[in-house]
């Protein structure tokens, strides 16, 4: 997405229809995604969590940019969200949280998470975490 005012929109339209590719290709190569307090995930692994996710939870989000500070090539977006979706016993459950996210954008002009981090400041993150990532 090259226009940043309509990025959270492109992803909740990807993020809905379940499309884990479309997701995945809205993030950097070595972005870090933080879907559970305390536990960043990276590479591959973070490729393959959003992929299981979407098939597995089937989930529907609303989001609402409640911030957006841009400076040249990287921006910040806090996001209020609210989502449907399956728990691991397959029973619906209902989520919500303020995102702090980051994104960059490339040199084809499109904007990509660096850090998504839809708990924002939910739970510790700490430099040992990111060993871990």
């Amino acid at each position: 997405m090259s226009d940043i005012e309509k990025h959270q929109e492109a992803f909740g339209l990807a993020f809905n229809s379940g499309d884990a590719d479309a997701v995945n290709a809205m993030y950097t190569d070595d972005a870090v995604g933080m879907w559970e307090p305390g536990h960043p995930l990276r590479g591959q692994v973070r490729r393959e969590y959003v992929t299981e996710f979407l098939a597995k939870r089937k989930p529907s989000v609303e989001a609402t940019v409640r911030q957006q500070l841009v400076v040249g090539d990287t921006a910040m977006l806090v996001v209020e969200w609210q989502m449907e979706a399956l728990d691991d016993n397959g029973e619906p459950e209902s989520l919500e949280g303020v995102a702090i996210d980051v994104l960059r954008q490339g040199e084809d002009g499109y904007w990509r998470y660096v850090v998504d981090n839809p708990f924002g400041v939910s739970g510790p993150w700490t430099a040992e975490d990111e060993d871990q990532a």
